[in-house]
C-alpha cells in the first residue's frame, strides 16, 4: 500500500515520493540491467535514463501491474536503443571511392577550423551550463567533466548516492531544456 500511495504522489509531481520510488527500486532495476549489459557505466546510464523517462511519464502507469514490472520494461527498452545505437555507430556503408579517399588521407589532425569549431561548442555548452543553479552545475562539472564516478561525486560533496542521481537526472535534464530553448 505504501508504494501505491508514493506513485500517486508522485503523479501529483511530489519530489519526495520521486526520490522514495528511486531508493526503493533502483538496485532492482540495477541489478536487471547489470545482468544484462555486463557493464556498470553503461548499466548507469540505463538506469538514470530509465527513471527519467518513467517520473516523466508516470502518469501514464497503468497500476492493474506491478511499479517494478513496469520500470523493468522501460529498462529493457532503454537498453534496446543504447544497442541500436551502439550498433549504428560501428557499422556505417560506404562506397569503394569513399573506402579509397579514407586511406588517402594525409593528415588526420584536426585543422585550425575544426579546432576552432570544437572550442566554440564547447564555450556554448559552458554558457548553457552555467544557467543552471549551482548544485547543478557541481554534479555535472564532476560527472562529464571530471568523470567522476556516481559515489566519487556523492563522497565529495558529501551527500547521499541517490541525491546525486536524482540531481544528475535533473541537470541533464534542465540542461537540455535551456539548449533546446536556444535552437
Amino acid at each position: 500500500m505504501e508504494i501505491k500511495k508514493q506513485i500517486e504522489k508522485a503523479k501529483n509531481g511530489d519530489q519526495i515520493a520521486f526520490t522514495f520510488l528511486l531508493d526503493y527500486y533502483w538496485n532492482e532495476v540495477y541489478g536487471f540491467m547489470l545482468k544484462r549489459t555486463e557493464n556498470e557505466t553503461d548499466t548507469d546510464d540505463i538506469t538514470i535514463e530509465t527513471f527519467a523517462k518513467a517520473f516523466d511519464k508516470i502518469s501514464t502507469y497503468n497500476p492493474e501491474f506491478q511499479f517494478n514490472t513496469w520500470l523493468i520494461a522501460i529498462a529493457k527498452n532503454v537498453h534496446i536503443d543504447l544497442l541500436r545505437k551502439k550498433k549504428s555507430s560501428l557499422f556505417v556503408e560506404i562506397t569503394d571511392e569513399e573506402d579509397y579517399q579514407a586511406y588517402n588521407v594525409a593528415d588526420t589532425t584536426p585543422s585550425a577550423e575544426d579546432e576552432l569549431i570544437t572550442e566554440q561548442n564547447l564555450s556554448q555548452l559552458l554558457q548553457y551550463i552555467k544557467q543552471l543553479k549551482p548544485h547543478y552545475q557541481e554534479v555535472i562539472q564532476l560527472r562529464y567533466f571530471q568523470e567522476l564516478t556516481y559515489q566519487e561525486i556523492s563522497d565529495k560533496i558529501q551527500e547521499p548516492l541517490s541525491n546525486v542521481k536524482i540531481k544528475l537526472l535533473r541537470a541533464k535534464k534542465l540542461l537540455a531544456e535551456i539548449i533546446k530553448d536556444h535552437r
